[in-house]
């Protein structure tokens, strides 16, 4: 049985690869917080400790790298690239230092920038922000480490698009949420289509890397196909839920005059709003990203886009019996 270290598995996705892993690999966690579902293989730790990763890696044949700061809103920003990018460099040190010539590492479509069509994996990089910024530099730092010996090392980067599921407080979540009330604005047609991944599939994924791990280097697009447009999200919501939703489509020009409306009221009064200029260009942009070779790489997504959606909200807003457990977006 092989021995795998999962780096940051505590969180959301991380929880889900544990999951499907346990009984197939020799599974640990290494993280700074207390795995909630698995204590048991958690040891305690951080990406800019040398010694606790050295430790960590004895006796391991591959590492997963889940580990990372991704909140907008990290303070100071110094902190994306000590954990990102240094803490990349520490893992790959104590990779050495133990003999481990195989990682998996998660890093994001954010390295493509914002308002790109369709990026396929050779798409060039132009990330915006510092999340963005600090996934590209490690990538970088994992290829370096590949090619000093790329006839024994395997390094897989996975990217993926924004990750929904179960338990997962992120935008997609805020998204559902506000379609369930029954209180959603249609801005636009509803024609503008939305990349995403459900927490199951591309646990999956990594899982399927695992069990084809082979020296060389590869890099994915992860994206479940065929992306939704927002008129199919409500319909889906409606269909899930057995509602009606409201099917008020405000024109777009509309939109933007209330987002500057609010825009205004926010810098008069130092108050923070739900609606921005910002937020309505990007509810009504249209965000794709090609994931042509994973789904034909031999992987096949155990759950459809819908099924994905569909147990999400029948957890989140109809399942009575929940555990309290919830995790912010990654």
């Amino acid at each position: 049985m092989n021995k795998i270290l999962l780096i940051g598995a505590s969180g959301f996705v991380g929880t889900r690869v544990l999951d499907i892993t346990k009984e197939e690999f020799s599974t640990s966690n290494f993280d700074k917080q207390q795995s909630i579902y698995h204590p048991e293989t958690t040891t305690i730790g951080d990406v800019r400790n040398q010694t606790e990763l050295d430790n960590a890696l004895q006796n391991q044949e591959a590492v997963v790298l889940l580990a990372a700061e991704h909140r907008d809103d990290v303070s100071p920003v110094s902190l994306y690239y000590d954990v990102n990018v240094q803490g990349a460099r520490n893992v790959l040190e104590a990779m050495d230092k133990n003999g481990v010539k195989n990682i998996i590492f998660t890093s994001s479509v954010a390295v493509y920038g914002l308002n790109k069509k369709n990026p396929d994996e050779n798409h060039p990089a132009d990330p915006f922000n510092h999340y963005g910024k600090s996934k590209w530099q490690a990538e970088e730092v994992l290829r370096k480490w590949h090619q000093k010996d790329p006839e024994n090392r395997s390094l897989t980067i996975i990217r993926p698009t924004v990750i929904f599921g179960e338990r997962n407080r992120g935008n997609v979540f805020n998204l559902l949420k506000q379609i369930a009330s029954g209180k959603f604005l249609m801005v636009g047609k509803g024609t503008n289509k939305k990349s995403m991944a459900y927490v199951g599939n591309i646990a999956a994924f990594i899982k399927f890397q695992l069990d084809n791990l082979q020296p060389g280097y590869l890099v994915y697009n992860y994206i479940d196909k065929p992306d939704f447009n927002m008129n199919e999200l409500v319909a889906q919501v409606e269909k899930s839920l057995n509602k009606n939703i409201p099917s008020t489509h405000f024109p777009y020009w509309l939109g933007m005059l209330g987002g500057y409306g609010f825009d205004v009221l926010s810098k008069v009064t130092g108050k923070k709003f739900a609606v921005s200029s910002v937020r309505v260009k990007k509810f009504c942009a249209t965000t794709q990203f090609d994931a042509a070779k994973a789904h034909s790489s031999g992987f096949k997504a155990p759950f459809t886009l819908a099924e994905g959606l569909h147990r999400t909200l029948h957890y989140e807003f109809i399942d009575t019996e929940k555990d309290g457990v919830t995790f912010e977006s990654e």
